[in-house]
């Protein structure tokens, strides 16, 4: 089992899904956590049942990263209560199933916002830190980086920038001793990858395509491969993106 006792680790979208399953990962390792969400609620549970599991009391924010402020002040509060930071998880995202044509400026700006801008601001903000203590940031991208899927424009141009945002950062950075990698999940069984929340008037056609054949991956799965990635173990890995989709993007 990785072993993260004495490492801040500071991960957003820690409310739900991939987050909250991330957070109990490295909750379980020992980590000092430091976790952000936009909605209260759902942090609150993450938080709860962190309690409840004996993992060490987590500093939280409820805060919505789409601006640099935003994103500066998050990590200045981290570095700031849990004496450090070691590593950055950018997990929080956001998804819209639409139309292209259906695509308003305002939802267009939102993406982009908290798939690809918060976690840049978020990087830029933390690496100092991070230099300071030879730590590591993985974000999470998405298979839908690397095909092509029907009414998914926004979502999928974010993490396609996301991917290739890690490996420039993790080129501009590969004389130091940080590590700078990408995961990218493919359908994972939470709220936002359920078919069944999908508008009705699609073409039912297009979207089975970019449905795997195997079963969705419980969030948990991915978490651990987060997990591995952040850890002493993959010394090695710089730069890379690393897939979780059943075979998704094989072929």
């Amino acid at each position: 089992m990785e072993n993260f006792d004495g490492k801040v680790v500071l991960i957003t979208g820690a409310g739900g899904g991939l987050g909250r399953e991330t957070a109990f990962a490295f909750g379980k390792a020992g980590a000092t956590l430091s976790l952000a969400d936009v909605n209260a609620e759902s942090l609150a549970e993450t938080v709860a049942q962190l309690r409840s599991m004996g993992c060490a009391e987590p500093l939280f924010a409820v805060i919505d990263l789409d601006t640099r402020d935003a994103c500066q002040q998050l990590v200045s509060d981290t570095v700031q209560r849990c004496g450090g930071l070691d590593v950055l998880c950018n997990v929080a995202g956001i998804l819209n199933v639409s139309h292209m044509a259906n695509v308003t400026e305002a939802q267009w700006q939102k993406i982009i916002a908290v798939n690809l801008s918060a976690p840049f601001w978020l990087c830029q903000a933390a690496i100092p830190h991070l230099l300071e203590r030879q730590g590591n940031i993985v974000n999470v991208a998405s298979s839908g980086a690397f095909v092509g899927e029907s009414y998914l424009v926004p979502y999928t141009a974010t993490k396609a920038g996301l991917v290739q945002m890690t490996k420039s950062m993790a080129m501009e950075f590969i004389k130091t001793g940080i590590r700078i990698n990408a995961v990218a999940p493919g359908g994972m069984n939470t709220p936002m990858g359920n078919p069944d929340a999908f508008p009705k008037d699609l073409d039912m056609e297009l979207v089975q395509q970019f449905i795997p054949v195997r079963p969705p991956a419980e969030p948990a799965m991915v978490a651990d491969l987060i997990l591995y990635v952040a850890s002493d173990r993959a010394a090695n890995i710089h730069g890379a993106c690393l897939l979780s989709d059943g075979g998704h993007t094989a072929g």
